[in-house]
């Protein structure tokens, strides 16, 4: 039986914020969903989340998981505490216990593997992982003897020559339940900080190895903007070079920033500061930026979108959108059509080539294939209390600064007249206007103030 406990109760005062230091984000996850998600790829049979600080914030974070069991730690006293508080709130301590920090997010399944498997080959009481630091600032060292964990000091309780020590623990550990039970309620808080640590469990326990692995990044804790920033770009360059590797060309990879669900297709070009979030799936031969956000959308292949944001929509094959056009939620954008310069499209159909390419806004509208939509038009949707349809058939000219005023729908091969308010339905082949007869006074004088 394999349990496993996450340390997600402390405030995390070092981050200087208001927000628990185990909800910010790294590339779109929080710290603590991303330590859960390494955990459930080894398929345990409970996650225990011991939460404190803020705690209903922490466990509304997370989505109702059977698995998942919230244990409140309250006051926080340490690490050791943590789990003394866990082992007085479950009754059978069977099998292996996996306790790990919720503020180490790239954590690797594969790495925890390593750990239980020395753990079961070796019949252990207790392993963990270690690594070797040039710099262990701030880290527990471990001091082993004969191959096997002699104890464990806290950095704030190490000697001079004790900080000499590189190896460090990682905060990870595999203890067998039933003997970390019979000692647990024994630690105490003998220490410079006042706290009970679980790192004392390891000189009480007869079996203690180390599972040193090379730190390449995964083991990096977050205590501070800094940390998070560190692997924030961890996160980003993996998730780069592996585009890279399948044909895509990033112009300014340092300035561009990918989720790690995005798809991207070959012969995709990304120029800089472009950021591809959420679900996004790019297909080949595409120009993407630079100056362009796109999130939960789909684009189609040999597009190209320059300086322009896309929310949860559908660009089709061989469009160009941009610069500085927004396509908000729930738009479709078919093939060979054309969004161009300070256009705004919301809730709205545009069939292939289709064209809206100037200072335009188009909201839950249906534009028919082959129209052009002039500059400056726009469809007044909405009433004060709801939003209304504009549509308009295929093969229609729209005229330049053209309102049109929902409900409303509009035939084939219509053409309105430059500056017109339309608030009734046009038939096919029609032209409507919609204007009063100009007015010329001559001689007129302005007055003076």
């Amino acid at each position: 039986m394999l349990s496993v406990a996450i340390l997600a109760a402390g405030k995390g005062t070092r981050m200087e914020s208001s927000l628990p230091k185990v909800l910010h984000k790294v590339s779109g996850k929080s710290l603590l969903q991303r330590v859960i998600d390494s955990c459930v790829e080894l398929n345990p049979d409970q996650i225990f989340v011991i939460i404190g600080h803020k705690s209903k914030e922490v466990q509304d974070s997370i989505p109702n998981n059977k698995k998942i069991n919230f244990v409140i730690q309250d006051p926080q006293s340490g690490t050791g505490h943590a789990i003394q508080v866990l082992c007085r709130e479950v009754k059978k301590n069977k099998g292996k216990l996996l306790v790990l920090n919720g503020d180490v997010p790239l954590i690797k399944p594969k790495t925890l593997k390593k750990l239980l498997n020395l753990h079961d080959s070796k019949d252990a009481d207790v392993s963990l992982i270690t690594t070797k630091k040039k710099n262990p600032h701030g880290y527990g060292r471990v001091f082993l003897d004969g191959g096997f964990i002699e104890r464990i000091v806290e950095e704030k309780d190490c000697n001079d020559q004790e900080r000499l020590n590189l190896l460090i623990n990682a905060g990870v550990y595999c203890f067998n339940w039933e003997n970390l039970s019979k000692i647990i309620l024994t630690l105490q808080s003998n220490n410079n900080q006042k706290e009970i640590y679980l790192t004392d469990t390891v000189s009480l326990l007869k079996n203690s190895l180390s599972l040193e692995i090379e730190d390449n990044g995964e083991l990096q804790g977050i205590n501070n903007r800094i940390q998070l920033s560190k692997c924030e770009e961890i996160i980003q360059n993996s998730i780069k070079e592996m585009h890279m590797l399948n044909g895509v060309t990033f112009i300014n990879k340092a300035s561009c920033s990918i989720s790690e669900e995005a798809e991207i297709g070959k012969d995709v070009i990304i120029e800089a500061n472009t950021h591809i979030r959420g679900t996004t799936k790019i297909f080949n031969n595409c120009v993407i930026g630079p100056n362009t956000f796109i999130e939960n959308s789909n684009v189609g292949v040999h597009c190209e979108i320059s300086n322009s944001t896309v929310y949860d929509s559908h660009i089709m094959d061989n469009i160009k959108v941009g610069p500085y056009s927004h396509i908000r939620p729930n738009s479709k954008i078919s093939s060979y059509s054309k969004i161009g310069n300070f256009v705004e499209i919301k809730n709205s159909q545009l069939e292939e080539k289709s064209k809206v390419n100037h200072l335009s806004y188009i909201g839950d509208s249906i534009i028919g294939s082959f129209t052009n939509i002039g500059a400056g038009t726009i469809t007044a949707n909405f009433d004060g209390k709801k939003k209304h349809q504009t549509k308009i058939g295929k093969n229609s000219l729209i005229g330049a600064n053209t309102v049109f005023v929902a409900p409303i729908n509009i035939g084939e091969s219509v053409t309105t007249g430059a500056g017109s308010v339309i608030t009734k339905d046009s038939k096919d082949n029609s032209l409507a206007i919609s204007r009063t007869k100009q007015i010329n006074i001559e001689n007129w004088e302005r007055k003076k103030s």
